[in-house]
């Protein structure tokens, strides 16, 4: 059987715009450096990604993996193209939008409970409400003995346990993700990626989740853009035809998950030699 026919399709990067949570069209992003020159972070980028699904964003280090977050947020505004949000053009940071960072979000001076809660409180829940609100996603997110702690009192995982919660009890309908599991070790991130998958099936939000990890990119998501070295455009985009749901600890054992990960590494390779390449020629 031919695996990478059957599980790692490629595919274009273009859907309908009206189908499309996220839709980034031909864009080109410049900035002007303090000496006066113009750099180019990203170039000709195309990304759509659906209702309800889950798209991770590989590449090398500085290929504007981030950028393309930024944009959709509107902390970036492009050079030329355009950025839509459920059809509608990126004109500021949307409500509708949750972003969980690769450093922690939480409010230090506030406990598990009061940080899960903050959202609903600024957008005008009443306190009980939000209080019940966040007590139902701390349980769920398997924190329920540990409402009244702070964040210092907690573990990395514990901690990006209440992020998550935190993010998810607003229902955002697009969730944006930076790296968010790459500080933890491997027993913990991979109980973190089986915790998201179980909230994401049951929100069916919209991912974008960027990581330097291409077996997490190729556990986690329906499909995968790989990114070429800087400036940063589309190299490819996989369709990742594996069943879910899917259990991060066993997946990658799954001859398919072997050789999805080989053909995919065979596309990255080049675009992280040349970004090798240029870091030892620039000495940076």
């Amino acid at each position: 059987m031919n695996t990478h026919n059957a599980a790692a399709r490629k595919v274009s990067p273009n859907v309908a715009a009206n189908d499309a949570a996220i839709l980034i069209d031909d864009v080109t992003l410049r900035f002007t450096t303090p000496d006066g020159n113009t750099m180019t972070a990203i170039r000709d980028f195309t990304m759509t990604v659906a209702r309800g699904e889950f798209a991770c964003v590989v590449g090398p280090t500085g290929c504007g993996k981030s950028t393309t977050l930024n944009l959709v947020t509107s902390l970036l505004r492009p050079t030329t193209g355009e950025v839509r949000v459920m059809g509608q053009p990126v004109t500021g940071i949307s409500r509708d939008i949750g972003f969980v960072f690769q450093a922690d979000a939480l409010f230090p001076w506030r406990n598990v409970i009061e940080n899960v809660a903050a959202g609903p409180l600024y957008r005008g829940v009443g306190r009980k409400e939000a209080h019940d609100r966040a007590r139902e996603w701390i349980g769920r997110v398997g924190l329920a003995r540990f409402e009244q702690h702070y964040p210092h009192q907690l573990s990395g995982g514990m901690r990006k346990r209440v992020a998550l919660a935190q993010t998810f009890i607003n229902q955002p309908k697009i969730l944006l993700m930076d790296e968010p599991f790459s500080a933890l070790d491997i027993q913990t991130r991979t109980l973190m990626q089986d915790e998201l998958l179980g909230l994401w099936s049951e929100l069916k939000a919209s991912v974008v989740f960027v990581t330097h990890d291409l077996e997490e990119a190729i556990a986690l998501a329906d499909k995968v853009y790989v990114l070429t070295a800087g400036p940063g455009t589309v190299k490819s985009v996989y369709r990742i035809d594996l069943r879910r749901p899917r259990v991060m600890a066993d997946i990658r054992y799954d001859p398919q998950f072997v050789e999805i990960a080989r053909v995919i590494w065979n596309d990255l390779r080049e675009e992280v030699q040349i970004g090798q390449s240029r870091a030892l020629e620039t000495g940076h």
